[in-house]
């Protein structure tokens, strides 16, 4: 779960004891005896030290070590990062995590990735989230439960899930797993959301960011014309809203998808979103008011 597992992955199985004297434990606000820092100042020392660990890392290797020294102390018993760049030239991808090697295996023998449940999740999701509340996000279906229930089998009962997107040039989701049903206190979970972003950030320096590409320019009057397309309206009907002829529409129309290099109006949408000349929010917000 949480990206896929590729078999390029750094990958080291690993037996620790979330108990030992490496983890500093507490009972954290919910009462529940989990690993993390026992003090407001602690915490905040132990986000500021990891926090420079991870932005001064330069390499897999030691994004992978630091991810597994903070999954350690605070209370987790797994990790998994996984950033993938698209667009602007060659794409890139970065995958390190510690999960069991069973899991791995099962993951990609079965092709689980893109049906997995906490990366649809983490498309729909603007903060970290616990796989316990991924109803509140996606739909589950019963392969999707199976799912979950697999990973279960394989020691990977609960997580927390940090997701970050950059329409059309990357996406990722750093995770940290508890190997039974109880998950640290709200206020570790903070710490790790921060870390978890750190460490994408550091992933994407890893990876190296998409190259500056030249976007093409539509008119006012041609993205109009694309949004109220976007909102499901026909080319006359465009017309009649913006006071033009249906055939000045299809015009208009016909320009953008040149100027994108595309044969058909899916495309031109989509490429439209994916530009940031058209928000989702545009769509959505007219649909839902």
């Amino acid at each position: 779960m949480t990206g896929p597992i590729a078999r390029t992955s750094i990958s080291r199985d690993r037996e620790r004891n979330p108990g030992s004297a490496n983890a500093e434990r507490f009972a954290g606000s919910t009462g529940r005896n989990v690993p993390a820092a026992d003090s407001h100042m602690h915490r905040y020392n132990l986000l500021e030290e990891l926090s420079a660990e991870l932005s001064s890392a330069t390499s897999q290797d030691r994004l992978f070590a630091v991810l597994a020294e903070a999954s350690s102390r605070l209370g987790f018993r797994h990790f998994a990062l996984a950033y993938e760049r698209r667009g602007g030239g060659t794409p890139g991808s970065l995958l390190v995590h510690d999960y069991p090697a069973s899991w791995a295996r099962t993951y990609v023998d079965h092709d689980l990735g893109g049906a997995d449940p906490v990366r649809r999740a983490g498309e729909r999701s603007m903060t970290g989230f616990e796989w316990r509340d991924l109803a509140a996000y996606v739909p589950l279906t019963k392969r999707d439960l199976q799912m979950l229930d697999m990973g279960r089998q394989h020691g990977l009962a609960e997580g927390f899930t940090v997701p970050r997107h950059l329409p059309g040039e990357a996406s990722g989701a750093c995770s940290f797993v508890t190997g039974s049903g109880n998950m640290p206190a709200p206020a570790t979970l903070s710490v790790a959301e921060i870390l978890g972003a750190v460490a994408l950030t550091a992933a994407r320096r890893i990876v190296g960011g998409v190259s500056p590409r030249k976007r093409p320019t539509l008119s006012e009057r041609q993205r109009e014309c694309v949004l109220w397309t976007a909102r499901g309206k026909t080319a006359s009907e465009v017309g009649a809203i913006l006071g033009i002829s249906e055939e000045t529409v299809i015009q208009h129309l016909k320009i953008a998808r040149d100027r994108y290099d595309v044969h058909c109006r899916q495309m031109l949408l989509f490429c439209a979103l994916f530009d940031g000349l058209i928000g989702f929010s545009d769509i959505y917000d007219w649909w839902k008011g």
